[in-house]
């Protein structure tokens, strides 16, 4: 019924760019993880090291510190990576959108699990000042992964430009956070949210005209349509 009702501009959607769109952003965040492979996992790149300079100094805000350790307990570990997305799928099959519900799910997951097979291929040391307690591997960052994941499938979700512009911001904050803490390199943050993005653009494509068919707005009962009289 669902795809029926889907619209024809969401039904080509199947046929290639999020693929294409989601490939790309993909492997680039591979790449950036082999480029790190290949320095030996131990060097940052100077931009790293320069950003860190700025971040991670002695004048340090209380307001960003609590900040991030707030974005650190949100976006992580098991309230981050699971709790908060089974909450957006219960709220999801609440407001009957199945379909959404399912999508969200499993690019949820499939984004987790990409993330950790590249810590572990990877092994990048993280920075050594830290400020919260991590485990192995610092890329890609699994906060800034969760984060734009959930941005860019609840801007597929629900089309508005105040929820892009809130998972925009949502997903700058992670990154940002991370690096505050010293938890990551900046390196890290960016292939986190490549990673994250591509796997939901490419789990998108076989949704998208049963997410766009799902109904968006539901009837009153009480109010029955009434037929336009004839002139």
């Amino acid at each position: 019924m669902s795809e029926r009702n889907a619209d024809p501009s969401a039904r080509r959607v199947t046929n290639r760019w999020p693929y294409i769109s989601g490939g790309i952003t993909l492997v680039l965040g591979v790449v950036l993880g082999l480029l790190i492979l290949q320095r030996g996992n131990t060097l940052p790149f100077m931009i790293d090291s320069e950003w860190s300079e700025e971040v991670f100094d002695e004048n340090r805000l209380p307001f960003l510190e609590w900040l991030s350790y707030g974005m650190n307990w949100l976006g992580g570990g098991i309230f981050g990576a699971y709790i908060l997305p089974i909450l957006i799928v219960i709220v999801l099959l609440l407001i009957k959108r199945p379909w959404s519900a399912l999508f969200f799910a499993v690019a949820s997951l499939a984004s987790v699990g990409v993330v950790q097979l590249l810590k572990t291929i990877v092994g990048r040391a993280r920075p050594e000042e830290m400020l919260v307690t991590s485990d192995f591997g610092s890329f890609p960052s699994g906060h800034s992964a969760n984060a734009a994941t959930m941005a860019v499938a609840l801007g597929i979700i629900f089309p508005r430009v105040w929820v892009w512009a809130a998972g925009a911001i949502w997903v700058a904050l992670m990154m940002f956070s991370r690096t505050y803490l010293g938890a990551h390199w900046l390196t890290d943050t960016i292939g986190g949210a490549l990673l994250g993005a591509g796997v939901v653009l490419i789990l998108w494509a076989p949704f998208a005209s049963r997410i766009s068919g799902e109904p968006k707005h539901k009837k009153s009962a009480a109010v029955p349509d009434r037929e336009e009289p004839v002139l």
